[in-house]
């Protein structure tokens, strides 16, 4: 999940009883999507493997009865020797059992929360990366699947594809979505993947119950950066695979958004420098390629007008399919890209513009022709409610919310999928934490950390950062990885067409449909919390991790 786009407001953190949720930064989205979409990755941040290089291994927790703590004695050696507070270290790890429901075939799982302390070459603690593990008993781990989940941001926990569309308990969204006041009530999931692999969900650190050991500008500065977050995430995944006894399971990682983004360049890092193969990726409403997302550039706009399309006819009740769109994706990379290139000078060009947006979406003439024929993504999430006084929300175009100041020139307003969903989101993932997983933190949990969004490092170099190159070398080098990119329709944050663009620049031999398939689903952003999506999401997922299950 992404930090949001547009510039609104920002509020100072709000705290209670050990929740705080964070108010994004809204100049950046999803690693930025504006301003510092033209930005680049840092250059071979290879500093943090280097620390790591030297660190005490962390005993896992052992598989216990309910509610029973693992502590070894490896894990009580390193929090003596870290010289840190105690209230500022994550309790040992905690082990429960649960049973799935009877229609998911009463299977038992434990469920493990606890956590793995990052050190430098001196072996001093640096970090500690919070992670909630489900494992389903009696499975042999030489054919058992696992999966690693990260969300986006960056700064995000990985608290939505937990709770919104992997994990065996899920928040319940409404059809206009969530408010603040929505009741923060988990159910049983039964589009959960617990049934076809064991399930890692990762806080990278600074997000979730994760945190930083030490006070340590420079840790900051390694640890928030494209690479060095890949280095980290990296050594996680290797740590928990070879503490777990799971190097021989056929593995999955699972990105949304920025996690998008991250999971080709861990596969590609665990692939070369960690010994590690990965046989899938799942990867859900990503950006691929940064050079793509800068608002008001062509790319960008043209990108978003399938979405813009699908909005409008899904408004009116019309089916929205791939084959209904055909015509607007090529209009959008063809006559619409060949007319915005000519510029606002050329009127005929706008008046061509105009003429077929406002054909394709409803948008007013005035408001297309005021903008060019590129209109800014802010004005477009309020022109779509104007009629009503309301706002539509950029990560999914259906979803709309009340103008706060519908009189005012200029939009401000928070986002009614992203800022309402915040605090029900933020105080499930606490009280499930706590009360079902027995997991006692006394430290805030951070859904979104809008410090990480702000100080992230996207390093030097001239172009943007991508990961299609990611991507296709990790795909190369080895044939029998299989990926799946899943998108919602009405997503304006992550447009599908974006990745489509990405995926067409693919060699023929790695975009083979047998390895490598795009899909689109009714929804936006977090298109699961729609319950047809998310049965296609699960159905589309089971498919992926059976083929690679059988390539192992």
């Amino acid at each position: 999940m992404p930090l949001p786009a547009c510039s609104h407001r920002r509020r100072e953190d709000e705290a209670a009883g050990g929740l705080r949720f964070r108010r994004p930064v809204r100049t950046i989205l999803t690693g930025t999507l504006l301003g510092l979409a033209l930005l680049s990755p840092i250059e071979a941040a290879r500093t943090v493997v280097a620390q790591e290089a030297g660190r005490q291994a962390q005993e896992a927790g052992r598989p216990g009865g309910q509610a029973e703590a693992s502590q070894g004695a490896g894990q009580r050696q390193q929090r003596q020797a870290s010289n840190e507070p105690a209230d500022l270290r994550l309790p040992a790890p905690v082990t429960t059992n649960h049973t799935l429901p009877e229609a998911l075939g009463a299977l038992k799982y434990k469920a493990t929360a606890g956590s793995i302390v990052l050190s430098d070459q001196a072996g001093r603690p640096t970090a500690e990366i919070a992670y909630v593990a489900y494992v389903l008993d009696g499975q042999d781990p030489a054919t058992r699947p696992i999966a690693f989940a990260f969300n986006g941001g960056p700064g995000a926990a990985s608290a939505y594809l937990h709770f919104g569309a992997m994990g065996p308990q899920r928040l319940a969204f409404g059809n206009r979505g969530q408010g603040p006041s929505s009741p923060p009530i988990l159910t049983d999931n039964p589009e959960t993947w617990l049934p076809f692999t064991d399930l890692v969900f990762v806080d990278p650190v600074g997000t979730g119950y994760s945190r930083f050991l030490r006070d340590d500008q420079d840790l900051r500065q390694q640890f928030w950066s494209v690479n060095g977050d890949v280095a980290v995430l990296s050594r996680f995944v290797t740590r928990y695979l070879t503490e777990n006894d799971r190097l021989r399971s056929p593995k999955v990682l699972v990105g949304e958004s920025y996690g998008g983004f991250r999971v080709p360049k861990i596969a590609r890092a665990l692939q070369g420098d960690y010994g590690v193969g990965i046989n899938g990726l799942y990867i859900i409403s990503p950006v691929l390629d940064f050079n793509l997302k800068a608002d008001g550039l062509p790319f960008s706009t043209a990108a978003r007008l399938p979405s813009l399309v699908a909005a409008a006819r899904a408004a009116k009740g019309e089916p929205i399919t791939r084959e209904g769109l055909a015509e607007v994706e090529a209009y959008a990379v063809g006559d619409y890209l060949v007319d915005v290139l000519k510029g606002p000078r050329d009127k005929a060009a706008v008046a061509r513009i105009v003429d077929k947006v406002h054909e394709f979406t409803g948008l007013d003439r005035d408001f297309l022709t005021r903008s060019g024929g590129q209109p800014d993504m802010t004005d477009v999430a309020r022109e779509l409610g104007r009629p009503r006084s309301e706002v539509a929300s950029y990560y999914d175009a259906l979803i709309t919310g009340l103008d706060q100041d519908p009189w005012a020139t200029r939009a401000s307003f928070d986002d009614p999928v992203l800022d309402a969903s915040m605090a029900p989101l933020t105080s499930a993932a606490v009280d499930y934490t706590r009360r079902v997983l027995k997991y006692e933190v006394s430290r805030p949990y951070e859904l979104l950390n809008s410090e990480i969004n702000r100080r992230w490092s996207w390093g030097t170099r001239r172009e943007g950062p991508e990961a299609g190159r990611d991507l296709k070398a990790a795909m190369a080098l080895d044939p029998s990885m299989a990926v799946v990119v899943t998108h919602g329709f009405t997503d304006l944050v992550t447009p599908y067409l974006e990745t489509r663009l990405v995926l067409d620049r693919l060699p023929a031999t790695i975009a083979d449909p047998e390895r490598l398939r795009l899909e689109v689903v009714p929804g936006g952003h977090m298109f699961y919390t729609r319950d047809d999506s998310r049965r296609a999401l699960r159905d589309s997922a089971e498919r992926l991790f059976k083929a690679v299950g059988r390539k192992s």
